[in-house]
């Protein structure tokens, strides 16, 4: 298998260096480029094409929330891994509505970093559910509720029942092994079905499917 090609994009060298070492010693991972803000970030996606960004999300020029919105726009199928400081980081929650696949802390041990990368780079996402739901707990009073009286968002009418549970039960934080407990399905069905529900909702991996879950007011009811 090829090696996955990371960029690595934060305004500190040093962190950059950190990084770089890290991932050095890792198997089956290749260091392609660096940047030093968004817009330089964008510029090396494009000219490099990536399989995974690092990408931090305090930077000159342009940060990371813009730079994720127009790097998977210009570069679709790199996945964008967000470097945060702090667990609810309003900025890194902004980059996962932007289209991003998940976020990690800086301070993330190197073995969690080298998983975290070939998780994303494999079409998952790497936010642990659980920590994607608190942060959209804490900030879902600020998410546009699309749908509204009797009006549902259309996206979520190609849903079976079925389906719409699990993408509930997703909201709420489940993994695969829990959704097929609660439902007394297999975990393999599970997968199935989240497969369909993201295919369905036209969405990149389970962090976007969960936004879009409170988006459309369908997570709460």
């Amino acid at each position: 298998m090829s090696a996955v090609r990371v960029l690595l994009v934060d305004d500190q060298p040093l962190m950059r260096m950190g990084f770089r070492l890290v991932l050095g010693a890792e198997d089956g991972i290749e260091v392609v480029g660096e940047a030093g803000d968004g817009q330089v970030a964008l510029e090396q996606a494009v000219a490099l094409q990536p399989d995974v960004v690092l990408m931090d999300v305090r930077m000159p020029r342009m940060n990371g929330i813009e730079a994720t919105s127009a790097l998977v726009a210009a570069v679709p199928e790199a996945r964008v891994l967000i470097l945060t400081t702090f667990d609810l980081d309003e900025y890194a929650f902004a980059a996962l509505r932007a289209g991003a696949s998940g976020f990690l802390l800086k301070d993330a041990r190197p073995a969690e970093l080298a998983e975290a990368i070939r998780t994303v780079a494999a079409g998952d996402a790497v936010v642990a559910p659980r920590i994607t739901r608190r942060m959209l707990e804490l900030f879902a009073d600020r998410l546009p509720v699309e749908a509204s009286g009797m009006q549902e968002d259309p996206r979520l009418a190609a849903l079976t029942a079925r389906e719409r549970e699990v993408l509930r039960a997703i909201a709420e934080g489940l993994s695969n092994s829990e959704i097929a407990a609660r439902f007394f399905l297999s975990e393999a069905t599970v997968k199935t079905h989240v497969a369909h529900v993201l295919d369905k909702l036209g969405v990149r991996d389970r962090v976007q499917a969960v936004v879009l879950a409170f988006q459309t007011g369908l997570a709460g009811r």
